[in-house]
C-alpha cells in the first residue's frame, strides 16, 4: 500500500470525519438511533481503517495495546461506576432517578455515562479482536 497515494490521502482526510460521526452517534443516542454500541464499533472501524491502508504497525502506534485493553477495562469501569452511584445514593443498581434533584436529569445524566462506557468498551473489545486475528503472520504489514 504505501505506492498507493490516492489511498493514503483520502483515508487521512476521511478518518477525522469517520471519528466525528463516531461522536455525533453517541451524542445522538439520547434522542434517536445510535448510542454507545454504534459508536464504539464506528470509531473501531476508523482505526482499522487506518491499518488497512498505513499497515498493521501504524494503527499499534496509533491505538497501542496496552491503550486499547485499558479502553475495555475503563468502559467496564464506567458503566459499574454509574450504576454504584445509584446504590451509594439510597436507589438500587443501575436506578438513574436519584442521581439528581430531578429523576428526569438523573436519568438523562446516567444513561449518557453508561453509554459512554459501552462505546469505550466496544471499541477497545474490537480494536483488540482486530489486532488479534491480524497480527497472526498474515498481518497487513505495508
Amino acid at each position: 500500500m504505501r505506492r498507493n497515494l490516492v489511498l493514503r490521502v483520502v483515508s487521512k482526510m476521511l478518518i477525522p470525519f469517520v471519528l466525528l460521526f463516531a461522536l455525533y452517534v453517541q451524542f445522538h443516542g439520547d434522542f434517536g438511533p445510535g448510542g454507545g454500541f454504534q459508536a464504539g464499533v464506528i470509531a473501531a472501524a476508523a482505526v482499522i481503517f487506518y491499518a488497512l491502508i498505513f499497515g498493521l504497525p501504524a494503527a499499534r502506534r496509533l491505538a497501542p495495546e496496552p491503550a486499547v485493553e485499558a479502553m475495555v477495562g475503563t468502559g467496564v469501569l464506567v458503566y459499574a461506576g454509574t450504576g454504584l452511584a445509584g446504590m451509594v445514593l439510597g436507589g438500587n443498581f443501575l436506578d438513574y432517578s436519584v442521581l439528581a434533584h430531578d429523576p428526569v436529569y438523573g436519568q438523562h445524566r446516567s444513561i449518557f455515562w453508561v453509554e459512554v462506557g459501552v462505546a469505550v468498551t466496544v471499541c477497545g473489545v474490537m480494536l483488540k479482536i482486530f489486532y488479534l486475528l491480524a497480527g497472526r503472520g498474515h498481518g497487513l504489514d505495508p
